[in-house]
Parts: C-alpha cells; sequence; structure tokens
C-alpha cells in the first residue's frame, strides 16, 4: 500500500514518495494486464525468470505512448515531460537497480509457504474510484488535488500508488498478491523526490475458518486475538523480507496511520548505524473489504518504495539516476547482484535564484511542476530561501534557489540564463508576479 503526496504520498513506501491501497477494475480489460502465479519454490522463479520478463515488458510496450494521456480535456494536467516517462517499465529490467529490487523481494515471497500471484504490468490509468474512494481517501484529501496529482480526465489519473489496483484484485478473486508498478505524483524537487517512481505492495487475506470470526462490531475486531494474530504474522513475514535484503538487521514497529488499514504500523531497520523508514503496511481496514463485498473476510497489506530501498542498498545519491540513458550507469548493475554506485558525474551545479510575490490559493508543487517543465532533469534541487510577507500589503513573496546540473556534462551560464528567463515568463501562468 502507499499513498499520495502529504497523504496519497505518505502512505506505504519510504522514499520521500510513496503511496496507498486501491481498489476496483482496472482501467482496461485484466486480460491486458501481465500476471504470473508464484509457487513457494524459488528455483522456478530463476528458472523462467528471463522468458517471463521478456512476456511482462510485452505487456507494457502499449503503455509507452505519450499521447495517451496528454490529452485535450479541461481537467488534464499531465505535461508532456511526465507523459514521456509512462512505460519505460523500469522495474521489468532485470539489470536495473529497481528491477533487481523488485525480483529480490519476489524471490522472497515465492519462497514462503504461501502462493502469491504477481501483478506487474497493468495499465497506469486509473480511476478515482479505484485510487481513491475504495480506499477510503476522502474528497477534500490533500492527495487527491491536481495539485499533487496527475488527471487524465475528471474520473481518470495517472496511478499515485499501486494500491490503486487493489479492491480490483479482490474483486476478481486474488486473495494473496503482489503489484509492483510506476506511480506519479507532483512533489518537490531534490535528490530524493521525482514526479515518477516505483511501488510494490502486498496483499494477503485469511480464509475465514482459519481465523473464526464471530459477530463483532468494529472496536471488538480491532481489540480481539485474531487481530493481533494477523498483525503479528505481517511484522514476521516483512521482518524476513528486511533480512532477506540488508542481511540479519536490527528492527522497531511504531502505530501509525493509513486509511485503509487499522490497525497501521511504520518499520525501521539499523542499516549501517542509522534508522531508516523502510515501509508502511497494516491489517485491512474492514470498510475496505466491505467496499468489494468482503464484509466476513480479514487480511494485511503492505507497501514499499522501491526507490527508497534502491539508494540505500545501492548507494545511489541521485533518484535522477535511475531514468539516465548514459551506459556508465547501467554497465555497473547485474541481474540479481546488489553492488555499490561508483559515481561518475562530477560536474558543478549552476545556482540561480527567482523572487517573486504569490498570488491566493498558490501552491508550491505547482511551481515546481513548472520549472521540472521549463529545465526537465536538469533542475537538481529547488527550495525557499527567503519568505517575508509586506504588512502594509498582505501579499508575500518567496524566493527560491534553484540548482542545475547536468549528470553527463558541464552546463553553461549561457543555456542555464536562457532557461531561468524562460521559467520567469512562464510564471505568469500561475499568477506569479516575478520581482
Amino acid at each position: 500500500m502507499t499513498i499520495s503526496s502529504a497523504a496519497v504520498a505518505a502512505l506505504f513506501a519510504a522514499v520521500a514518495a510513496s503511496a496507498p491501497c486501491a481498489a476496483l477494475t482496472a482501467f482496461v480489460p485484466s486480460g491486458a494486464q501481465s500476471t504470473r502465479p508464484f509457487a513457494a519454490s524459488s528455483s522456478r522463479l530463476s528458472a523462467h525468470a528471463e522468458a517471463e520478463t521478456k512476456e511482462w515488458a510485452a505487456g507494457a510496450v502499449e503503455y509507452a505512448t505519450p499521447e495517451r494521456y496528454s490529452i485535450d480535456h479541461p481537467s488534464n494536467n499531465v505535461p508532456p515531460h511526465i507523459a514521456e516517462l509512462v512505460g519505460r517499465g523500469l522495474h521489468l529490467k532485470e539489470d536495473h537497480p529497481i528491477g533487481i529490487i523488485r525480483a529480490k523481494i519476489q524471490e522472497y515471497f515465492a519462497g514462503l509457504d504461501d502462493e502469491f500471484t504477481v501483478f506487474d504490468a497493468e495499465d497506469p490509468i486509473v480511476t478515482t474510484t479505484q485510487c481513491f474512494d475504495d480506499l477510503r481517501i476522502p474528497p477534500d484529501h490533500p492527495g487527491r488535488s491536481p495539485s499533487d496529482t496527475y488527471y487524465v480526465t475528471d474520473e481518470t489519473l495517472l496511478r499515485t500508488h499501486t494500491s490503486a489496483h487493489q479492491s480490483q484484485h479482490l474483486r476478481e478473486g486474488h486473495e494473496r498478491f503482489l503489484c509492483t508498478g510506476d506511480v506519479y505524483r507532483r512533489d518537490e524537487i531534490d535528490a530524493s523526490h521525482y514526479p515518477a517512481f516505483h511501488q510494490l505492495e502486498g496483499v494477503k487475506l485469511y480464509d475465514e475458518d482459519e481465523l473464526k470470526v464471530q459477530d463483532l462490531d468494529h472496536d471488538e475486531w480491532i481489540e480481539s486475538g485474531q487481530c493481533k494474530m494477523i498483525a503479528d504474522d505481517l511484522k514476521k513475514v516483512l521482518e524476513g523480507l528486511m533480512d532477506h535484503l540488508f542481511g540479519p538487521c536490527e528492527k522497531r514497529w511504531a502505530d501509525d496511520y493509513f486509511p485503509f488499514t487499522e490497525p497501521s504500523f511504520e518499520m525501521e531497520i539499523m542499516y549501517e548505524g542509522e534508522w531508516l523508514e523502510v515501509l508502511g503496511c497494516g491489517v485491512v481496514h474492514t470498510e475496505v473489504l466491505s467496499n468489494v463485498n468482503m464484509p466476513e473476510r480479514h487480511g494485511w497489506a503492505f507497501g514499499l518504495g522501491l526507490e527508497r530501498l534502491a539508494m540505500i542498498l545501492f548507494k545511489i545519491p541521485d533518484i535522477r539516476l535511475f531514468w539516465t540513458d548514459d551506459e556508465r550507469f547501467h554497465s555497473q548493475f547485474e541481474a540479481g547482484q546488489i553492488t555499490t554506485f561508483e559515481p561518475y558525474s562530477k560536474y558543478p551545479p549552476v545556482f540561480k535564484d527567482i523572487a517573486f510575490w504569490t498570488p491566493e490559493g498558490y501552491v508550491e508543487n505547482d511551481f515546481f511542476e513548472l520549472a521540472r517543465g521549463v529545465a526537465g532533469d536538469l533542475v537538481e534541487r529547488i527550495e525557499c530561501t527567503d519568505e517575508f510577507t509586506n504588512p502594509k500589503t498582505g501579499k508575500t513573496s518567496k524566493c527560491y534557489r534553484i540548482a542545475y546540473r547536468s549528470m553527463d556534462r558541464s552546463l553553461t551560464n549561457e543555456e542555464i540564463n536562457e532557461l531561468q528567463d524562460n521559467l520567469r515568463d512562464q510564471s505568469a501562468e500561475l499568477e506569479l508576479e516575478v520581482r
């Protein structure tokens, strides 16, 4: 599970980018999705890995069509630079850090007693029902704002979390599954945030006979021994997953809140001398199961950000690197192997400042998105360096420092000045009064 910025973003993932659980019908027929059952044997996985990966990747090719996402609709806010990222299928590439982490997680689950079905090539366009309503994310939630979410139409969007397929799979009869995919959210700009990233979530339901739950109201269920048993099993499974990825490590749990699970938890691990947040999880909320006509069933769900784990394990310092085509990056990785990334870019940053008066209702994410649209991945970081409110006019001014840096070459002052001028000119679209 996982949710979006500030909300549909805080949810189950730790990448400084994550997302929630989702809901029902996929935007395309389920037959067009890539699914495969996992036997409780990692040997089966490795024996078919290469052939299966090619098959999954083929199923995702149709999604690499930018014009499918940036359409002529009054609610569409998917810019060209985002539409061009869709369908890249980084998680399906066996020798890419994202694909390597995805495969290791699936390998772990393949070795458990339960059999999990894997979904990893689903349509990135989902409905608001799937992404929000079925997961108890209310209409006024900030994660549903166009400043946080990329809308295709009024009722369809680029998924903000892989949980957007959860209720769909439950309705289809899948009771144990893993779901991996690329997700999209407007966000701040720095080394650990990017508007496109990858999540993996898992769901397991228990047999009614196994739990023997009597008629319990909501509070009685939360306090019941059966609910505790599910939570304990969830924690045991996820602690094993962390040992599989990081080696034996110290772990700690904290109570948390997600709209789609109750109780909810956050896991941290001790790694190289510091505590790191790695995932969110919980017992599936009874209302989420009622939404899929399974009020008598119970189970658990978790979600994590693949970039977060890959940046830690491969020691990759900048999230933009995952999307590069530079062979100096890709040649360093091999399927199934965790290797330390060797930096190859030592190009200096170019700093530029921009200050403006903000209009009423100003949302910082909108300015960040504007900057990405102007300069793309040359924007390394944007931080607010000054803010003040004029006591006479009541108007607020903000000053931002923008760090431009290419990972492939040195930038010239001339080209950055041109980008900065374009950004100043286009700021008028947001009713910003450049100072």
